[in-house]
């Protein structure tokens, strides 16, 4: 039985679908069933009930899962030991970090990093779903919220503010009764900015009917409000070279957010890992 064999069935058991799986291993689909497939050949036991639409495992392929994971979850410990060990500046360090962040803050200070460093790869992701170090899904995990679970090494590296932002003319030419404004879809509809946004709108006045237009991006939403679509609550650092958005007066202390850094604990004697760190310090 090979190894790879059982990690793609794991991964698709961990994400639940074969396209989740082969998002997870940076493959095909397709590859991803014949890995499974051939590992049911070589344990002659059918692992997924492949008769409905919906994939779903066998009595059989549940207890695989279960020793799989506690195999895929030993491998990591070896890979993280491995990794944690390494004294040279090369290879490659994955960030994830909340998709606006990384593009506006991050991006900028690693393009001089890797000039300092040519031996590193940098990946960065703009995830808005918490990536599992445990996994190795990320080695360094941007937060905005202290991380709780997992052995992880976390430090505050500071602060976001949020403010309520719009277009100078939508300011100008609207009554403040009759504002509109730009809500958080998806993930971002249970975040502290739009809780704080939410108790503004029920002040004013303007209830559930007062989100006119809504995003899980906050890029669109800042694009929205540069267009005259309302009121959106937007990081400071988004905001503070844009003319087309300008701070609605007279909205009270802003919202903000702790942002934190997080590292799984083997991990953090590893020197690519360390000078990466430094350097998302520095922000």
């Amino acid at each position: 039985m090979e190894w790879d064999d059982l990690r793609h069935f794991s991964a698709f058991v961990a994400a639940g679908s074969l396209s989740g799986a082969a998002r997870t291993l940076g493959i095909e689909h397709a590859t991803v069933a014949r890995r499974i497939a051939a590992l049911e050949a070589r344990l002659k036991l059918r692992l997924i009930d492949r008769r409905g639409r919906r994939l779903v495992l066998t009595g059989e392929g549940e207890k695989v899962a279960a020793l799989a994971a506690r195999m895929a979850e030993t491998m990591r410990a070896v890979e993280r030991l491995a990794d944690g060990a390494r004294s040279d500046l090369a290879g490659e360090v994955t960030i994830s970090a909340p998709p606006a962040y990384a593009a506006h803050v991050l991006a900028p200070r690693l393009v001089p990093l890797r000039a300092r460093h040519p031996g590193l790869t940098l990946r960065l992701l703009g995830e808005l779903h918490a990536a599992s170090l445990d996994r190795r899904e990320a080695d360094i995990a941007v937060r905005l919220s202290r991380p709780e679970a997992g052995e992880l090494t976390a430090a505050r590296i500071g602060t976001i503010a949020f403010h309520l932002h719009a277009a100078p003319a939508y300011l100008a030419a609207t009554p403040r009764e009759e504002w509109t404004f730009i809500g958080s879809a998806g993930v971002m509809a249970g975040s502290a900015q739009q809780a704080g946004l939410a108790k503004f709108v029920d002040s004013h006045g303007s209830g559930e009917s007062g989100f006119s237009l809504q995003s899980d991006s906050v890029d669109i939403q800042a694009a929205l409000a540069a267009a005259g679509g309302g009121v959106a609550i937007l990081p400071d650092f988004l905001t503070a070279s844009r003319p087309d958005l300008v701070r609605v007066p007279d909205q009270g202390p802003p919202i903000t957010r702790e942002v934190w850094l997080a590292i799984h604990t083997d991990m953090k004697n590893a020197a690519p890992v360390r000078v990466v760190m430094e350097a998302l310090r520095g922000v």
